[in-house]
Formats: structure tokens, C-alpha cells, sequence
């Protein structure tokens, strides 16, 4: 029979697709234990665990929603089943996480607004967008025009603009003709 790591931790199968990536779990566990190694049954099972942890949690959480009315979870419904499941220790820490992520969050909605904060209207700024493209072609077209230009130098195409038809060159002696010499 196997051991009794491997039954409180099953190898994965192609059923499990609802688990955390294992290189996040081995980098937390690398960070928090550098000094200490871990078991490859012992990382599955954290994995799992962590797993399972996320499960309960938003369940629960979805259950506080519900009772709420509400359809979307939010913070408030993940604190409220951390302390429905027990895990009142963990209250601080989370809020201290969501107030940093607020502060992430709010962050980049200052750096998002940074066409506002150039100071020029958006009639400006799309005129001279408009100006930048109108320029582009007039450089496009003067491109093609010289392009053209040294096409018809070349004598590659007419005056009209169509490709010169294919002329072949002029017939030299053929090869037959020195075959019927007879010099016998």
C-alpha cells in the first residue's frame, strides 16, 4: 500500500483544475522557510490545503453575499466568513491587504489619468492626431509617387502606369541548326 502522505495527498490528476500554481506555492514556501526543505508530498499537500482553504472561504463568503442580497462578493462578505469560519485571527492582516490594494488600485487610476492632466482638450489632442495622420499620407503618397517615378526610369512601366508587355529577346542561332550539319 502506499504511504500515508501519499493517501492524505494524491498525485494530480487531470481532474484537478481548480488548484493554485505549484510555483507560486514552492516560491511562498522557499520565502518563508528559506532554510528548511520541503517534501515533494509535503508541497502537494499545502497546495492542497491552500486549495481547500480558497474553496471554503468563498463559499462562505458567497453564502454572506446571498443573505446580503447582493450579487457580487466583496471584501466586507470575505471578512465576514473569515470570522463565520474561525479565522477571526486572520481579520487584521486581510484588512491591512485590502488597504494596501486600495491604495495599488488608486494609484493606477492616477497614473490612467494622465491625458487629463496634460491640460490640452480633447478637441486639441484629436486634431492634432488628425493633422499627424493627414501628414503620414502626404508622406505615403510622395513615397509611392518616387517609387513609381524610378519604375518608369527604369523602363519597368509605361507612361500610363501598366507593366511593360514581355518582349523576348531576338532569336539567335538554334541549337537544331548545328545538329543537321553534316560533315560526313
Amino acid at each position: 500500500m502506499g504511504s500515508p502522505e501519499r493517501e492524505l495527498c494524491p498525485p494530480p490528476s487531470e481532474e484537478d483544475e481548480l488548484t493554485l500554481p505549484r510555483a507560486s506555492i514552492n516560491k511562498m514556501i522557499k520565502e518563508l522557510v528559506p532554510s528548511v526543505r520541503v517534501a515533494f508530498e509535503s508541497r502537494e499537500l499545502i497546495l492542497n490545503c491552500c486549495t481547500e482553504f480558497i474553496h471554503l472561504l468563498s463559499s462562505e463568503a458567497n453564502e454572506v453575499c446571498n443573505q446580503s442580497n447582493k450579487k457580487t462578493i466583496n471584501a466586507e462578505h470575505v471578512l465576514t466568513a473569515l470570522d463565520r469560519l474561525g479565522f477571526s485571527d486572520y481579520t487584521l492582516e486581510a484588512e491591512a491587504v485590502l488597504k494596501d490594494c486600495k491604495a495599488v488600485a488608486a494609484k493606477r487610476r492616477r497614473q490612467s489619468t494622465r491625458l487629463e492632466n496634460l491640460g490640452i482638450p480633447e478637441e486639441e489632442l484629436l486634431r492634432q492626431q488628425q493633422e499627424l495622420f493627414a501628414k503620414a499620407r502626404e508622406e505615403q503618397a510622395k513615397q509611392e509617387q518616387q517609387q513609381w517615378l524610378l519604375l518608369q526610369q527604369q523602363g519597368l512601366v509605361g507612361a500610363e502606369g501598366a507593366p511593360q508587355p514581355y518582349v523576348p529577346p531576338p532569336p539567335g542561332p538554334r541549337m537544331d541548326d548545328e545538329e543537321d550539319d553534316d560533315y560526313s
